[in-house]
């Protein structure tokens, strides 16, 4: 039997932790969906508003990865930081949003290169 409460030892530590946690989250989804219109423009033939959504794209996934520079200063490598599933998919979005970025930066170069 799954017990929940031996899993939430201190909920408001964990519930402090989920909100820094969402600023990681809304930050990487931003940057990720910055990174996708930049590429719907980029195939129009404008490259210079695609650029400039890349860069407001770079703003969004450092302010992100600066949460989980944060998040890794306070735990010190120690298991300070109570890993929990929102902490997981936050990690997830970062990650994913970091590659789509990488993935649509070359998508970028090709097509203005094609044109």
């Amino acid at each position: 039997m799954f017990d929940l409460d031996s899993v939430v030892e201190n909920e408001a530590e964990i519930n402090d932790l989920e909100e820094v946690v969402m600023g990681l989250i809304v930050n990487s989804g931003q940057a990720r969906s910055l990174a996708y219109t930049a590429l719907k423009i980029a195939k129009t033939g404008d490259f210079e508003k695609a650029w400039e959504l890349m860069d407001q794209s770079r703003l969004a996934v450092n302010e992100a990865h600066l949460v989980q520079t944060k998040l890794i200063e306070a735990d010190q490598g120690e298991g300070k930081t109570k890993v929990s599933l929102v902490l997981v998919h936050a990690q997830d979005h970062l990650m994913t949003s970091m590659l789509a970025r990488e993935l649509v930066t070359e998508l970028i170069e090709l097509h203005e290169k094609i044109k």
